[in-house]
């Protein structure tokens, strides 16, 4: 592989074309699907991880926080996983049960960043990078805290909920990449996507269509 997809975006002058992004997107969420339906977690998606040849061709590597998981959520695992930018609400709050949840939220992290040409959650510290999400994808409900019962939870529950935002902040988005960013930035990973109904998507082209572009520098 000839590329990652963290330095082609870091290029000088990078602008991924809306056909690249379908592109990507649809091999991503295609790897993620073949993973998932074997049971089986990435735990660190990331532009790093995310290798591109020349003909556009992308391929998810280093499994070296995959595990198996259990669809049910009855065998604890570890919280500290999936690198800081990419990591979902529910395990910067300690959960020791989670699901395909942790791969989606990163997938919706790389979205993003495709289209808004940046990290759109570049946090510092995992305190800070919980505020930057509940900032731009609202609170948590009180249901929220009741249902997953996290051990971090008490000191993140503010008196004046943050609402949602991502329509307003990613308004120059197409609208297409908008619905698919609000199922998988979902901050109750009960209420998310999975790659196979992501799949779907107008972002992917529809599954069953296959892109590949040529003559990459």
């Amino acid at each position: 592989m000839d590329h990652d997809l963290l330095g082609l975006s870091s290029l000088p002058g990078a602008k991924f074309s809306e056909p690249q992004v379908k592109c990507y997107m649809q091999q991503l969420l295609s790897g993620l699907e073949h993973c998932h339906s074997r049971g089986v977690l990435h735990r660190d998606i990331k532009g790093s991880n995310l290798l591109i040849d020349r003909n556009g061709v992308l391929k998810i590597a280093d499994f070296g926080l995959a595990t198996f998981f259990d669809p049910a959520k009855t065998i604890p695992l570890t919280s500290h996983v999936v690198t800081l930018w990419y990591r979902p609400p529910e395990l910067l709050l300690g959960a020791s049960h989670c699901g395909v949840g942790v791969d989606l939220w990163s997938t919706g992290c790389i979205l993003g960043e495709l289209y808004a040409g940046k990290p759109i959650l570049p946090g510092k510290t995992e305190v800070e990078q919980l505020h930057k999400i509940f900032k731009l994808c609202g609170s948590p409900s009180e249901s929220y805290w009741r249902k997953h019962n996290l051990p971090s939870s008490a000191g993140f529950r503010s008196r004046v909920p943050y609402r949602r935002k991502l329509s307003q902040m990613f308004k120059d988005f197409p609208t297409s990449v908008l619905l698919l960013l609000e199922t998988l930035l979902s901050i109750d990973p009960d209420h998310g996507s999975s790659a196979d109904s992501a799949l779907e998507s107008e972002v992917t082209g529809g599954r069953g269509i296959r892109f590949v572009f040529a003559n990459i520098p």
